[in-house]
């Protein structure tokens, strides 16, 4: 059960690591963001990630699980990127189990992407949007920002070609039902 837990941590902090490195342009699917000029976007969700040192785990862990094609297609999507930080935050052990469970790796990342785009500012009006994984993540608005179950967005708005990223602090796990229990 602890490994189950620790995987799922791994992949939510490999799908953080994609929003971070979406980081550098302003989204220009999202007006509050993009100012005057558009931004250029640079690639998608995968090539953003890929060239962002901060997202490196992410990107490991996306390649892991084959996701690089699903994360590639065309979308939209809306990724919650935790950074390498927050996949270091994971108990000890955890990362390596995910990694080395593929199939496991890809619910804890899956869980980090909603197909279509939600800036920030759509953010605050939502309490709960459906996972590509298929379970819900939580929204809330605090004094100091948008929170995505327990994982503050540290960066929003980040543009790609086929959706937008906000980098968050932590790894979101999904749930664990009795059914993913093994004895």
């Amino acid at each position: 059960m602890n490994r189950l837990k620790t995987t799922r941590w791994c992949l939510l902090a490999l799908v953080a690591i994609l929003a971070i490195c979406m980081a550098a342009p302003a989204c220009t699917a999202c007006p509050e963001q993009a100012g005057a000029e558009p931004a250029q976007t640079t690639g998608n969700i995968v090539e953003l990630a890929s060239g962002v040192d901060d997202l490196s785990t992410l990107v490991t862990a996306v390649q892991a699980a084959d996701l690089v094609e699903t994360l590639s297609a065309e979308g939209p999507y809306t990724v919650f990127a935790p950074t390498n930080e927050a996949f270091d935050e994971l108990p000890d052990g955890v990362l390596e189990d995910l990694l080395a469970n593929p199939d496991e790796l890809a619910g804890v990342l899956t869980y980090h992407v909603v197909e279509g785009i939600y800036c920030a500012s759509d953010l605050a009006d939502i309490d709960t949007l459906t996972t590509v994984q298929g379970d819900e993540i939580r929204i809330s608005t605090t004094d100091d920002g948008v929170m995505i179950n327990d994982a503050m967005v540290i960066d929003a708005n980040i543009d790609a070609s086929n959706g937008v990223v906000h980098v968050i602090d932590g790894v979101l796990i999904p749930p664990v039902t009795p059914d993913d229990m093994q004895c």
